[in-house]
């Protein structure tokens, strides 16, 4: 056999590699690119607590010091923790539809793909934190500094980030469907593939402003409305 022969051998070997791992990812393991499952090996007490606050659901933290907690994978839906010091605590994977984090030092905190439907962060800081996978639809960053976070590949449909700080901050390929990023300051966020659709921009500095052509779903309904109305 020669040279070229071994070689062309070799390609169709891989060739018939690839397109078995690809059937194999669809019809036995599901998606290729899931998301990945966070499991918590680790015994948790019961009741559960952390420097005298119970990790629960519902639970009413305001001004606690968890500072560096190991909160993952915890279910904190509905909890208050408003003007706590969260700075680098460990939720990924966590709970936290629902929560109050209003005021909240998380800089530095690890929330990769951490449940957050309708969380309150305003005022929040989250400068430095890494949020990206997170499934954040609804919450209210209203006026939060995300300074240099990691925001990639986040969904956060019909979410606030009104008067949000976002300088430098990750935000590609992340889901900002109907959303509103009025005053927002996006200086030098890092934008591929980011998704706009339906996004209020109005004062938005950083913001890619001519990213949708034609009438936003929000202003179609407003108009339709109007003509009811008359």
């Amino acid at each position: 056999m020669t040279g070229s022969s071994r070689a062309a051998a070799r390609a169709s070997r891989l060739r018939r590699s690839l397109r078995w791992l690809f059937f194999a990812s669809i019809t036995l393991g599901g998606p290729a690119f899931a998301y990945e499952t966070i499991v918590n090996v680790e015994p948790r007490p019961d009741p559960w607590i952390v420097n005298g606050c119970e990790i629960k659901p519902k639970a009413v933290c305001r001004l606690a010091d968890l500072r560096h907690a190991d909160l993952k994978d915890a279910d904190l839906r509905g909890a208050d923790f408003s003007g706590a010091n969260m700075a680098r605590v460990d939720l990924r994977h966590a709970n936290l539809s629902g929560a109050n984090l209003e005021g909240v030092n998380l800089d530095g905190a690890r929330m990769y793909t951490a449940f957050m439907a309708g969380v309150k962060l305003s005022g929040a800081s989250l400068r430095g934190a890494d949020l990206s996978f997170a499934r954040a639809a609804g919450a209210d960053f209203t006026g939060a500094d995300l300074t240099a976070a990691n925001l990639e590949m986040m969904r956060a449909n019909k979410a606030n980030f009104a008067n949000a700080l976002l300088v430098n901050a990750d935000l590609q390929e992340t889901k900002l469907y109907d959303t509103n990023l009025a005053n927002a300051v996006l200086q030098g966020a890092k934008l591929r593939f980011t998704i706009f659709q339906d996004s209020v921009m109005d004062g938005c500095q950083g913001c890619p402003l001519n990213w949708q052509h034609g009438e936003k779903a929000w202003e179609m309904e407003a108009r339709d409305k109007a003509a009811r109305d008359r």
